[in-house]
């Protein structure tokens, strides 16, 4: 997060925007504040922060949300939603109109730098699968920190790690040189 000021947005180009708002501290740790825009019909896929909690609360509109094995859930304008660290999770806009949520993540740790890159990733394929040689840098590199339980194991155990080393020899990630 060393190169990235906040408050800084992202927008994937498939429904999804987010703003990190800021940085501020309660009870001696860390909190990032967020607000985000999701369009109807969209949302993260089945995802797990192993080392943050994450909290959204819907400002306006309708969000769906669930926790891996559960029936989904809904919640509405002043209802919140909180994801422990280690749980896997997702949620959607189950409305009609856009959803905006505010939240925070606790500890920030790469989160700004990663969901940034992952954002970049998505825009340059033009679709939500992220560019082949970024998404798998990012699975790499963060998979003790950051999990998408939709990509098969074969493919983040072998597909990905070959990727990145092809990537390497390519000159594919100069502009993670100062990565966090």
């Amino acid at each position: 997060m060393k190169n990235i000021k906040l408050p800084h947005t992202i927008d994937n180009n498939c429904g999804e925007k987010l703003t990190f708002l800021e940085i501020v501290e309660e009870s001696g740790k860390e909190k990032l504040l967020t607000r985000g825009e999701v369009e109807p019909n969209c949302g993260p896929p089945m995802h797990v922060h192993f080392k943050q909690d994450e909290y959204l609360e819907v400002k306006s509109g309708k969000m769906g949300y669930q926790i891996l094995g559960e029936e989904p859930k809904y919640a509405e304008v002043g209802e919140s939603a909180l994801f422990t660290q280690g749980t896997p999770h997702r949620f959607w806009n189950a409305g009609e109109g856009l959803l905006v949520v505010e939240g925070w993540v606790t500890p920030p740790n790469t989160l700004v730098f990663f969901l940034s890159t992952l954002y970049d990733a998505q825009k340059k394929s033009g679709s939500l699968v992220p560019e082949a040689f970024d998404g798998a840098y990012l699975v790499t590199k963060f998979k003790d920190e950051y999990d998408v339980l939709n990509i098969p194991p074969f493919v983040k155990k072998v597909i990905m790690p070959v990727t990145v080393f092809f990537g390497k020899i390519l000159g594919k990630y100069r502009h993670f040189r100062n990565a966090a």
